[in-house]
């Protein structure tokens, strides 16, 4: 009876114990938010050097934690971009090799890709889409049905950000949706209501742990800054005084939803991270620019750096230390499975095209955790792609929307050396032909390895 009744209290204390200890996981697991700004230039940050745009408020972001110098999206076009991050794969692994259709009824994204939301939701997490989407207009491939438990926004790629209606292609339509159904809150400033869907999805879950993409559709066009920042910038040049406008606007609304995160008392077990999808646009209805690539060449729609280097900057408390900066090469696709490591979760059981960045992140002596890279953007023959091999870089079929320099019909592979030359204002090709077949090699089995997934899946 003795040894019966000191099994049982041993028992009762090795259940409570492991009652605790997994009650402590789950409260250690960290919230995790991803700030995806839309069209935003390379440098266009204070933190960045950027002298004549205020961001005081992403720029406390990169005080308190990391700041990458050679952070790279998945892809230089807003839906490719999107994919990648959000399924950790070359965005034409995850069948999104380009732009998705803005018109309602066109599917995007393959629903057997596994997305960052499957992922969380799977761990107990709850999932938000707030913002931009731009992977899929048919209710398979709309956001409750890839991961998200709400979703408030718009489907295609942009949008007025008074009226809610996307103007860009005939006929004009309304794009605004929650979780699922179409809503009209005519007037009201989209920026404005993205930061009450994300103040009021932090409320609602702050009792356990979320998961949110905030898909901020600035600085995209139309450039809709705020009266107090377009009068702030009035004496810049056009466009950057609007482009300045807008993303000082942007800026003012994160800093919105981090008082509100602070207020929570959620900071310090909160992984942030702020990226954009690409580099800063070039097109008409941009003015033809506005942003700013610095010394790189290049720009949203093309694979030279202007179009894929991006500002990106990561923060979790107590983990990471504050006022960092990094210069391993990363990409967005790293974001998937840095959050799980992060996070405790284990990857889906399917590849992964990203690395987890924990050790760049805890250590400047830590090395990328890529030899080799690979971008593709767009379909047929004439298919944009980068192979990238250290500080070597092989484009083919480049195209340079910046319009820096012209594009030869001896440019058609064009080789840069980034730690000699970052401004790839120079072909390498013919100076260094074994480079450009070693990378040429590179090119063609990522390529192969896209098809066959393709074909697999």
């Amino acid at each position: 009876m003795k040894l019966q009744s000191i099994c049982a209290e041993t028992i009762t204390v090795l259940a409570i114990a492991a009652f605790s200890i997994s009650a402590a996981g789950a409260e250690s697991k960290p919230n995790v938010i991803i700030i995806y700004t839309d069209d935003q230039g390379t440098m266009d940050l204070g933190c960045y050097g950027t002298s004549d745009i205020e961001t005081p408020h992403i720029d406390s972001l990169a005080a308190r934690g990391v700041r990458f110098r050679q952070m790279y999206a998945p892809s230089a076009i807003c839906s490719a971009s999107r994919a990648g991050l959000l399924t950790g794969r070359f965005p034409a692994r995850a069948g999104v090799p380009g732009n998705v259709s803005s018109l309602e009824g066109t599917p995007g994204m393959p629903t057997e890709q596994v997305t960052i939301a499957e992922m969380m939701k799977d761990a107990g997490y709850a999932t938000g889409h707030i913002g931009k989407w731009h992977l899929g207009y048919t209710p398979e491939t709309m956001p409750n049905a890839q991961g998200f438990d709400f979703s408030w926004g718009h489907m295609g790629g942009c949008i007025d950000n008074y009226s809610q209606f996307f103007y860009w292609n005939g006929p004009n339509r309304h794009d605004l949706w929650k979780n699922g159904e179409h809503i009209h809150e005519d007037g009201l400033f989209f920026p404005d209501g993205m930061v009450r869907e994300m103040n009021a999805f932090i409320s609602r879950n702050r009792e356990k742990p979320f998961f949110i993409y905030w898909a901020i559709n600035s600085p995209h066009y139309p450039l809709q800054g705020t009266d107090k920042w377009r009068e702030r910038y009035k004496d810049l040049p056009s466009p950057r005084n609007k482009y300045n406008a807008f993303v000082s606007t942007l800026d003012e609304r994160i800093g919105s939803v981090l008082k509100h995160l602070d207020a929570s008392g959620l900071t310090d077990n909160t992984l942030i991270i702020f990226q954009s999808d690409h580099g800063h646009s070039t097109e008409e209805r941009a003015f033809f620019g506005g942003g700013s690539a610095g010394q790189y060449r290049g720009a949203k729609g093309c694979l030279f750096e202007g179009g894929i280097r991006v500002p990106s900057i990561v923060t979790l408390p107590g983990v990471i230390q504050e006022n960092q900066v990094r210069d391993q090469f990363a990409t967005g696709e790293d974001w998937f499975p840095t959050i799980a490591e992060l996070c405790g979760i284990d990857l889906p059981k399917r590849h992964i095209d990203g690395r987890s960045l924990k050790k760049v992140l805890l250590s400047d002596n830590a090395s990328s955790p890529h030899e080799t890279f690979y971008w593709e953007l767009g379909k047929g023959k004439n298919v944009q792609w980068v192979t990238r091999e250290g500080d070597w870089k092989l484009m083919g079929n480049p195209t340079d929307r910046s319009n820096k320099a012209p594009i030869t019909k001896d440019d058609k592979l064009f080789l840069s050396n980034l730690a000699i030359d970052p401004t790839e204002m120079t072909n390498l090709a013919s100076r260094h032909p074994e480079v450009v077949e070693r990378l040429s090699k590179i090119q063609s089995n990522y390529s192969n390895s896209i098809r066959q997934s393709l074909a697999e899946e």
